[in-house]
C-alpha cells in the first residue's frame, strides 16, 4: 500500500509499504478515507523525537472498517470511522472509561509515533483495541469534522477544561495555530469575559478575530495583557505552542492563584521552569497527553448540532502522494497554511 514514511530529519516520501495486518481478535482494519497533518508530526520530522528510518507517520485519521476481529462487538466491516490518535491497551478500566491516558498496563501510544504503532497517513492502517479506539463517525458529523475529532478538537478542548475557566473571566490562548484556535473555540464554551489570542503570524491572528478571539501580536503582547487585566494577569493561559519561552511566558502573564494549562508539546528535557516564581503565584500548573475518547461524549454533540464547527482549521487539502510537498509547505508556512487535509486516493 501506499504511505508516508519517514527517512530522517525533513524528509518524509509517498511510498509503498507492506499492507498492515491485525494483531489479534480485539484488532480492526480500517481503509484510511483522510488524514491529517499535526503540528506534533513536525516534531518528528525535524528530528525533535528519536524515531527509526522508516516510520509510517500521521495519528489523525478516518476511514472505512475493512475486518474486525472476533472479539470486536461494537462495529462492523464497511462503517465508517474514527480511530484515537491516542489509545492505551484497550481492555483495563482506565481504557474502558476513555482515560487511555491512564492505561493500568502503561500502554498508551500514539500512531505513528513508533514502528510497532504505523501512523494513519496511509492507505490502511491495523488497530489495536479496537472496540475502545474506535467510534462510528455520528450522523451530523461531517468527514473533516471527524478527522479532527481524532486529536486535534480533543486537545483544544482538554486544554480550556485543564484551565479550569469561570463565567466572566479573562482567558490568554498562547499561539494561533489549529490547536490553539480550537482551544479558543472550546475555551467560550466556558463563558469568559474575553479570550486573547497571542501569536506572530497576522494571518493566524485574523482568523482568531473571525472566531471570536481579541488577536494579540506577540510583540506586544506584554503592555497589552498587562493593561486589559489592570497590572493582575489573566485568570487563566492555555499555552498552545510547546517552546521553553512561550511556557515561561504563560507563568508570567497568569494572575495570582492563576492556572496554566499547557498543551503544546515540549521535548526539552530540562525546561526552566521558574519555581520561585510559580510558589508565590499559588499557582496551578497542568499539562498532559489528551485521553480522545474520554471526550468524544461531550464534543461529538456539540459538533454534530454546529456549536462548534472546527474544520475552519483547514486551510490546504492534499493527496497522499503529494505528501512530501504538504510537510514542506506546512513546515515552512507557505500560503497561509494551517493544517493540511490529505486523500489517500490522491
Amino acid at each position: 500500500m501506499k504511505a508516508l514514511v519517514l527517512h530522517g530529519k525533513g524528509d518524509v516520501r509517498a511510498e509503498s509499504v507492506p499492507d498492515p495486518t491485525p494483531q489479534d481478535a480485539h484488532s480492526a482494519l480500517v481503509k484510511v478515507e483522510r488524514a491529517a497533518i499535526c503540528g506534533s508530526d513536525l516534531h518528528l520530522y525535524h528530528g525533535d523525537v528519536p524515531a527509526a528510518p522508516g516510520l509510517v507517520v500521521g495519528h489523525e485519521f478516518v476511514g472505512e472498517v475493512m475486518e474486525v476481529g472476533s472479539e470486536v462487538t461494537n462495529i462492523r466491516t464497511g462503517d465508517h470511522v474514527m480511530v484515537s490518535g491516542v489509545i492505551g491497551c484497550g481492555q483495563c478500566k482506565r481504557c474502558l472509561n476513555g482515560e487511555v491516558v491512564r492505561c493500568e498496563r502503561k500502554q498508551t501510544r500514539v500512531f505513528g509515533m513508533a514502528p510497532e504503532l504505523p501512523g494513519g497517513q496511509a492507505e490502511a492502517v491495523a488497530v489495536p483495541g479496537a472496540e475502545h479506539a474506535i467510534r462510528r463517525i455520528p450522523e451530523g458529523v461531517s468527514v473533516e469534522q471527524a478527522v479532527l475529532l481524532t486529536d486535534i478538537l480533543p486537545t483544544g478542548y482538554f486544554g480550556a477544561r485543564n484551565a479550569d475557566i469561570e463565567p466572566g473571566e479573562t482567558v490568554v490562548v498562547i499561539g494561533a495555530g489549529p490547536v490553539g484556535l480550537l482551544a479558543l473555540l472550546s475555551a467560550q464554551l466556558f463563558g469568559p469575559a474575553r479570550v486573547l489570542v497571542v501569536d506572530r503570524i497576522p494571518e493566524r491572528l485574523a482568523l482568531a478575530a473571525e472566531l471570536g478571539g481579541i488577536p494579540v501580536s506577540a510583540e506586544h503582547a506584554d503592555s497589552v495583557i498587562a493593561e486589559m487585566t489592570n497590572e493582575q494577569g489573566a485568570d487563566r493561559i492555555i499555552e498552545a505552542v510547546g517552546s521553553d519561552a512561550t511556557i515561561l511566558k504563560a507563568i508570567e502573564w497568569v494572575r495570582a492563584a492563576g492556572t496554566v494549562s499547557v498543551v503544546g508539546v515540549n521535548t526539552s528535557p530540562a525546561v526552566p521552569f521558574p519555581m520561585i516564581h510559580a510558589l508565590m503565584k499559588d499557582l496551578t500548573f497542568r499539562v498532559g497527553l489528551v485521553p480522545v475518547p474520554e471526550l468524544w461524549s461531550a464534543l461529538i454533540p456539540l459538533v454534530a448540532c454546529g456549536r462548534l464547527q472546527p474544520e475552519r482549521v483547514f486551510t490546504h487539502r492534499m493527496g497522499l502522494s503529494e505528501g512530501a510537498e504538504a510537510y514542506r509547505r506546512f513546515n515552512a508556512r507557505e500560503d497561509g497554511i494551517l493544517k493540511v487535509l490529505l486523500d489517500p486516493s490522491r
